[in-house]
């Protein structure tokens, strides 16, 4: 898995790539909390999904924990291009409809 992030306009997107699995969650976890718990002018997290090849049960948690770490400090999670098999996750968590997301992935 490899990750970027930008900032604009305190729109924080994070582009994921590859599989999100356990040792990468936990990577891509601490890069996200610290770049947020560190900016005062974030309003938005987004997580850009379109080229996420797999992601298992502790994908699930990092985007969970991450809308409850959003939600505290005041910003909204929007999930960008998640694939079907990603929405397939949120909706078997039943959580699908609790997660804003956008666009499709191609």
């Amino acid at each position: 898995m490899k990750h970027h992030m930008e900032e604009e306009k305190g729109v924080l997107t994070v582009h994921i790539t590859g599989d999100v699995d356990h040792h990468s969650a936990a990577q891509l976890r601490q890069s996200i909390d610290a770049r947020l718990t560190e900016s005062d002018t974030v309003h938005t997290l987004r997580l850009a999904l379109g080229e996420t090849d797999f992601m298992d049960s502790s994908g699930l948690g990092l985007i969970l924990g991450r809308l409850r770490l959003a939600r505290e400090r005041g910003v909204r999670l929007v999930l960008a291009q998640p694939t079907p098999a990603i929405r397939k996750i949120l909706r078997l968590a039943g959580v699908e409809k609790d997660i804003e997301t956008e666009g499709e992935a191609v």
